[in-house]
């Protein structure tokens, strides 16, 4: 029997949350919009269809034809805005499998990304994309095979509902969790399922503590966490690289780099997510910055 592709690769497309906040101020970190990719095995998956998606697509038409998996944590337009713009779903020949749980209201994802782009909202209809797509409905909890890969998810909390994915491959696993609020009291038993002894875990690290307990400006309630309960959930599942990600659009460059000593004085082995940046976790530096092509 032939080998499997033994690669895992995350490489970062889009890292910010809320809205896109491109400019010289963000430049070293990335302004673009949620958007992950991973290569694992012999399958491309991608995860969330921010404004990094088109950056992510621009990439991909080197590839074709070709066959991606998107997952859709939820349906908010930071998460989404980019599907409209992502060229190689226009090209005949290139095939999409897009997951994404249904909506508290009973939307689809199809309805979703579907409706976005409705007039007076886009000029094109989402039909008019010529490539396969093949809309998979997704439980809360169901688990996705895709050859060797493994695809779990688990509910996160989130106004509106969002999930997280965790990927698996051959004994390593990479845990996507971005848009979801701590509790007060506890670490989230979902949150902890998901990085359980993860090789590296994308976490919703939006405001530090001071800004989320702000007496004036309190984001509680907002759906989203910070960098400090990154990482107690990252020392509880015994995640091996803590990487934070979707931040704020107020947050410069040098206010990441603080954030960015803040975390790996707290927890050695993190790194603060750039648009570009990715990690290989099969190198023997657990997260190892690559250009992108």
């Amino acid at each position: 029997m032939a080998e499997l592709n033994p690669q895992f690769l995350v490489r970062f497309w889009g890292v910010r949350g809320s809205i896109a906040c491109p400019g010289s101020p963000t430049v070293r970190y990335g302004g673009n919009t949620s958007c992950i990719e991973m290569l694992v095995g012999d399958q491309r998956l991608i995860f969330d269809g921010g404004t990094g998606l088109r950056e992510l697509g621009r990439s991909l038409l080197q590839h074709m034809p070709l066959e991606a998996n998107l997952f859709f944590t939820h349906s908010h337009w930071d998460h989404i805005q980019g599907f409209p713009f992502f060229t190689p779903a226009f090209i005949p020949g290139n095939r999409f499998n897009i997951y994404g749980a249904v909506a508290p209201n009973g939307a689809t994802i199809e309805q979703r990304l579907n409706d976005q782009m409705l007039h007076p909202n886009f000029p094109v209809p989402l039909q008019i994309m010529g490539a396969d797509l093949k809309f998979c409905d997704i439980d809360v909890g169901e688990t996705v095979r895709l050859g060797e890969v493994t695809v779990e998810n688990a509910l996160l909390n989130h106004p509106g509902e969002a999930v997280g994915y965790r990927v698996s491959c051959r004994g390593k696993a990479a845990a996507y969790i971005t848009d979801t609020e701590h509790f007060p009291d506890r670490l989230d038993d979902n949150v902890l399922w998901l990085a359980r002894d993860a090789e590296v875990m994308l976490y919703d690290a939006t405001y530090t503590d001071a800004e989320y307990h702000d007496p004036m400006f309190s984001k509680v309630g907002w759906g989203h966490s910070t960098w400090q309960e990154a990482v107690k959930v990252a020392k509880a599942a015994k995640v091996k690289t803590l990487v934070i990600f979707h931040h704020d659009p107020t947050h410069d460059d040098d206010f990441m780099d603080q954030v960015a000593a803040d975390t790996r004085s707290a927890f050695p082995h993190s790194v603060i997510a750039r648009e570009g940046m990715a990690i290989d976790l099969n190198a023997s530096t657990p997260a190892t910055l690559i250009p992108v092509a």
